[in-house]
């Protein structure tokens, strides 16, 4: 393989394994709001210990997140050197502000979150749940800026030429806001909430089937759900919004994410479909006609810019942008369909002895974690062949100092390395697990031994 897919593949292994991480954590962020509120409110004990319990898997998430996201930044100068020239100051501003006001308000109230239980007040200590719930959220926010700049650049202007032209700031809010940032935000947000709720859920099942930790496992499923539906509901909302800027920013990824190839026709929705690139066709589809240019544009008849319209250099690999998009769609589609099953029969006071519903609970957990997968994979892969849509290819963003072998080596190197981390992840997570709560067994739920 030539130097540019080494580099895209070392890149992208390295930022689709860190990707499992920080969702999690924004998400157990929230959660552990939420929780530390209830016990505020209620001074139920049982509150307490399931914030307790929460906090360690947190603090296991956080670390292993800042670990596998440093070799990130370090790959920016190494394999990206011409992009990193290029976007620098662009880039220095969004991460500058994230260190400023993100991993600094995290980090410092870490230890306080964690430690601090029997040092400070219920209420100083939950002051540093949320400072560290917020760093985490304003680290999403600074990321998705950069990115979002990436898929629709604003707020800047081309200085140099050739090999030394770079991107500058001119106004600083346009490249916060621009076109794409807030309906990015707000999708990838909702998707850490599910990563994080279907965490908790998918543990207190398995408590339940075990006949374990019953009552912290029931209160904690309650919490979870309603983050769960909550976030599938707003998720929805969001994907629209974010293919609505789409199709209007970005119409080659939009034609690549429904196979629509026709230069000027009204598009289908489908709901699945194997692309023949070759012959620029959707082979085995089921869709709706016109349900795409209806999303968009409240016209079913309008027609939709296909892939024809676009010069074969300037498409994206279509297939895996359809298949992925597809993936992520279903799978919130069907989170959506559990979190709306849990929430009903938990009003029908019927939901903790469906062991069925129980146990696709468990292995739900899985789900947010590919959606997310799929997702980037859309919005990453479907901006090809530009690393900085409509300004600067991705074969010209690469360091050609480095030769193809070093990378090759650095990849497989890489590989067992996150092999071994993600088997001392799960490792960790499983013990703290199945040692549970620590008092949790003689806690009701209405807080009384």
């Amino acid at each position: 393989m030539d130097l540019v897919t080494l580099s895209r593949i070392q890149f992208s292994l390295t930022i689709a394994f860190h990707y499992i991480f920080p969702p999690l954590s924004i998400g157990l962020g929230l959660l552990l709001m939420i929780m530390e509120g209830c016990y505020l409110k209620t001074r139920n004990p049982l509150y307490e210990e399931m914030t307790k319990f929460w906090v360690k898997v947190f603090g296991l998430t956080f670390s292993m997140g800042v670990a596998s996201g440093i070799v990130m930044e370090f790959q920016f100068g190494t394999n990206w050197s011409y992009y990193s020239r290029f976007v620098g100051d662009v880039f220095g501003s969004a991460l500058a502000a994230e260190g400023i006001f993100a991993f600094f308000l995290e980090s410092g109230f870490l230890a306080l979150l964690l430690f601090g239980w029997n040092k400070v007040g219920p209420k100083t200590h939950f002051f540093s749940t949320c400072m560290v719930a917020l760093g985490s959220m304003f680290s999403a926010v600074w990321i998705v800026v950069a990115n979002s700049w990436m898929q629709t650049p604003a707020g800047y202007h081309i200085v140099g030429m050739g090999q030394d032209r770079r991107a500058e700031i001119t106004d600083f809010w346009a490249l916060v806001f621009n076109p794409s940032s807030m309906q990015r935000l707000s999708h990838v947000v909702m998707g850490c909430w599910q990563a994080g709720a279907w965490l908790v859920l998918s543990v207190s099942a398995y408590y339940l089937l075990k006949r374990r930790h019953e009552a912290f496992a029931k209160a904690s499923m309650k919490i979870a759900l309603g983050v769960a539906l909550l976030s599938s509901v707003l998720q929805i909302v969001s994907g629209h919004a974010s293919a609505v800027v789409v199709a209007k920013h970005q119409p080659a990824k939009l034609a690549a994410m429904e196979g629509h190839f026709e230069a000027d026709a009204p598009a289908a929705l489908h709901v699945w479909g194997w692309v023949d690139d070759r012959k620029q066709e959707l082979k085995g589809a089921l869709g709706i006609p016109g349900a795409l240019s209806w999303l968009i544009y409240g016209d079913a008849s309008r027609p939709v810019r296909g892939l024809k319209s676009f010069a074969a250099e300037d498409r994206p690999p279509v297939n895996v942008v359809f298949q992925s998009y597809h993936l992520m769609v279903a799978i919130g589609l069907i989170l959506f369909g559990l979190s709306l099953a849990g929430v009903l029969l938990l009003y029908k006071e019927a939901l903790f002895c469906q062991s069925w519903l129980l146990r696709i609970f468990m292995f739900a957990v899985l789900g947010p974690q590919i959606a997310n997968q799929a997702g980037w994979m859309t919005a990453e892969i479907g901006r090809q062949p530009w690393i900085v849509y409509g300004i600067l290819r991705t074969h010209e963003g690469v360091s050609r100092v480095v030769p193809a072998a070093q990378v090759l080596t650095s990849i497989i190197l890489f590989a067992g390395v996150y092999l071994l981390l993600f088997a001392l992840f799960i490792y960790l997570l499983d013990h703290k697990i199945k040692h549970g709560p620590l008092h949790a067994e003689q806690l009701s739920p209405h807080g009384r031994a």
